[in-house]
């Protein structure tokens, strides 16, 4: 897998806006959750999430993410930020937007967050989640994938 870039959208109607981007992106979501829709379209570099509300409003971004090949990936590009002086937030192994992933996030001046991910695995339930890795705490989606907590995936 190359490198992504993510967008996280809060949506007013997720089914209209599911029905809107399967046409405009040529396929179906790789990923449909309660009131969340993932997209990986084959032809752009792009990871789409939609999600239902939000803290801003609906027909906001929530934040901008590149999706990257590894961990190791996600410790370069780590060390590189931090060596230029900007703040990050680490979240290593956090269960968000249905996914284990290790990341970090930048905000700028504007206070728009960005982030950089690897990808672990997918969940597909809380009993999943505590057999892979009964250590780490369960985030819903809803806590995560927005705000000042951030999801990707």
């Amino acid at each position: 897998m190359s490198a992504k870039v993510h967008l996280h959208m809060h949506v007013s109607d997720l089914a209209k806006s599911r029905d809107f981007y399967e046409k405009f992106l040529g396929g179906d979501p790789v990923k449909v959750r309660q009131g969340y829709v993932k997209f990986l379209p084959e032809w752009a570099p792009v990871n789409l999430a939609l999600s239902t509300g939000g803290p801003s409003g609906a027909g906001t971004i929530d934040h901008v993410g590149v999706q990257v090949e590894s961990v190791e990936s996600v410790m370069s590009q780590l060390a590189r930020v931090k060596a230029a002086g900007l703040p990050v937030r680490e979240e290593m192994g956090v269960n968000c937007c249905h996914a284990n992933q290790d990341k970090f996030w930048v905000s700028d001046p504007d206070g728009v967050e960005w982030e950089v991910y690897h990808l672990n695995y997918d969940l597909e339930g809380e009993e999943d989640v505590m057999a892979k890795r009964p250590s780490l705490a369960v985030v819903s989606a809803s806590s995560c994938c927005g705000g000042t907590t951030g999801c990707s995936s």
